[in-house]
């Protein structure tokens, strides 16, 4: 954690492989986060945020995951946060702030979509962000923020991504899903 309260996450994680191809390290994460503790303890579990990034030699790496974040209860039903980082700490050298590809979390119970909170334009960091649940069910966020198009919401079945839902460019401030047509 910074001074100031951000959080900064150590890279690369041991646990996931780089690869030239984004798509093959997130495809490793889901497995490797629901080994953490209270990864997948549902409303007493734990929400892990990290970071995709590139590196010079041009394989894309995953930072550790991190558990900074609350727990708000809400009678019977919790809600875990995780902090998303803001930088990444790597030995061989920090990748700026342009070589951060994408920040990735855990909801810890099965079925998570993404939520309000996660789609909130003013939430966006990084061009994409990836969200899996406990049962690694993993989406893909791409917000274009800058930008007058929908945002973009996609799943991953069988190692390829399907558009299932977008928000709007009206609806970016909320966070409003519209979902599409298979």
């Amino acid at each position: 954690m910074k001074d100031d309260g951000a959080v900064w996450v150590r890279g690369p994680w041991e646990a996931i492989q780089p690869s030239a191809d984004v798509d093959e390290v997130i495809d490793q994460l889901c497995p490797a986060v629901t080994q953490l503790p209270r990864a997948t303890a549902r409303n007493y579990g734990q929400e892990y945020c990290g970071l995709l990034y590139l590196m010079s030699d041009g394989k894309y790496y995953a930072s550790h995951a991190s558990p900074f974040g609350r727990s708000l209860s809400l009678g019977s039903l919790h809600k875990q946060y995780c902090r998303v980082p803001i930088e990444v700490r790597d030995d061989r050298g920090s990748p700026g702030p342009n070589d951060i590809l994408a920040d990735f979390h855990l909801h810890p119970w099965n079925g998570s979509p993404l939520s309000p909170d996660d789609l909130l334009s003013k939430n966006q960091r990084f061009s994409i962000r990836i969200q899996f649940d406990a049962g690694c069910r993993v989406l893909k966020y791409v917000p274009f923020q800058e930008e007058a198009r929908p945002g973009e919401i996609y799943e991953r079945q069988a190692k390829t991504w399907h558009l299932v839902g977008i928000v709007k460019p009206e609806d970016k401030a909320t966070g409003k899903v519209t979902g599409v047509k298979p």
